[in-house]
């Protein structure tokens, strides 16, 4: 092991004289023949060498680097901004910059800095009201229960259509580094609902199995797959109208849909209950999802929007209609879920309310995508939503302990 103390005591023996500097003029051409003479003999199998060394050093002898480097993702010249594109693109997807698209990289960085991690969220008083006999009622229960059986799964469905099918059908490096960092903070949304299953001492079983056993959250798991199974393919590609309209259709279908309507009645019945005082742990967990949430449904309506810009012909009638359906159809799913979480008023709303809300939220989703609204006249009932997601909110929502949504070296002290 090595002791630093070693290189605190002084050099007891002469020092030789410097070797002459080198001249600053050394010219390019000889750097670069010295290098390669280096390298060569650096190859070279010596007496030493065992025989697994030398089949090594002989194999990188038969290696065409042209060949390798053709492998590459796009075109090998310098990129320009000009030359990116959301998809379809042939420029080399390995030059993260010049940016073209500023939003994407900022996302990255607000992403970044607004990280966290479960169990930093203490679970003591959620543990002892869930035991407690009359702790909660039957209703809240349910509530508890249903919501983390969609969302424990419904995460992993949005990493898994991530990682094997948005990735790489988006062809922009800023992009993709949003996309990875998404990925990155939907595995630690599917850690927090373990985490507070396995805190509570649920059957774990019965929660995660409810995308397949309870209907309500079934038709909403079964809805979104059903539009990952054409581009999730490995064959699958872009580059022709209707391979360019299944990739809209996907990203509409779970930025817009199953994480912009999807996730607005469970996220609304936890929050309510975390205001309640009641569960305050898995509402300061949601809490911090949702704002994360609030972040992939802006990156995703921009990445949209942009390949509209670029790819002006896919946005046609058919595909208009086919999104606004999408909307509404995915809009009636949370409705019907929303009346199996809460068949009764509970914590201050009830299905009605809920249905309200849910139809604000797909106005919002229609407009943002430059659709019109569907539902004229609906108001938000629950204006205490949009408070919650305010990422400059320096002071946990249900006041259960200061809570810096930021790492350490992002923390704005002013």
């Amino acid at each position: 092991m090595l002791s630093w103390d070693e290189f605190d005591t002084e050099e007891e023996t002469v020092a030789k004289p410097a070797a002459p500097q080198a001249a600053a003029s050394a010219a390019p051409d000889k750097l670069d023949s010295a290098a390669e003479a280096s390298v060569h003999d650096a190859r070279a199998v010596t007496a030493d060498d065992s025989a697994a060394v030398a089949r090594a050093k002989a194999a990188l002898d038969q290696l065409d680097i042209a060949e390798g480097l053709a492998e590459l993702e796009g075109e090998g010249a310098r990129v320009t901004v000009d030359a990116k594109r959301m998809i379809n693109c042939r420029a080399d997807l390995n030059q993260l910059v010049p940016f073209k698209y500023d939003w994407a990289w900022q996302k990255y960085l607000d992403g970044c800095a607004n990280h966290w991690m479960p169990q930093e969220v203490n679970m003591n008083a959620d543990i002892a009201l869930w035991k407690s006999q009359d702790g909660l009622t039957e209703d809240e229960r349910r509530i508890v229960m249903r919501n983390l059986g969609f969302f424990s799964t419904a995460d992993s469905l949005v990493a898994n259509n991530l990682a094997l099918a948005v990735y790489r059908l988006i062809t922009n490096p800023e992009c993709r580094q949003y996309i990875l960092r998404q990925a990155f903070e939907e595995a630690i949304h599917t850690h927090a609902y373990q985490y507070c299953i396995e805190s509570l001492g649920m059957d774990e079983g019965e929660i995660f199995n409810m995308y397949h056993e309870v209907p309500s959250v079934a038709k909403k798991a079964a809805w979104g797959l059903k539009y990952t199974r054409a581009i999730s393919d490995p064959e699958f590609d872009t580059g022709t109208v209707e391979t360019d309209k299944e990739l809209l259709r996907n990203l509409i279908a779970y930025y817009c849909v199953l994480e912009g309507i999807f996730f607005y009645c469970g996220f609304t019945q936890i929050l309510s209950m975390g205001r309640r005082n009641k569960m305050t742990g898995v509402a300061e967990q949601f809490q911090y999802i949702l704002r994360d949430e609030s972040m992939h449904l802006n990156f995703g309506i921009d990445v949209i929007n942009q390949i509209k810009i670029e790819n002006p012909h896919l946005w046609d009638a058919e595909l208009k209609d086919e999104a606004t359906q999408m909307i509404l159809q995915g809009t009636q799913l949370e409705i019907e879920y929303a009346r199996d979480t809460m068949p009764r008023g509970v914590l201050g709303m009830n299905a009605a309310m809920m249905e309200d809300y849910l139809k604000f939220i797909a106005n919002r989703r229609l407009t943002q995508i430059g659709l019109k609204e569907e539902y004229p006249g609906t108001t938000n009932p629950f204006p205490w939503m949009s408070e919650i997601m305010d990422l400059k909110k320096e002071k946990n929502f249900f006041e259960t302990r200061v809570t810096e949504y930021q790492t350490g070296g992002a923390l704005a002290w002013d």
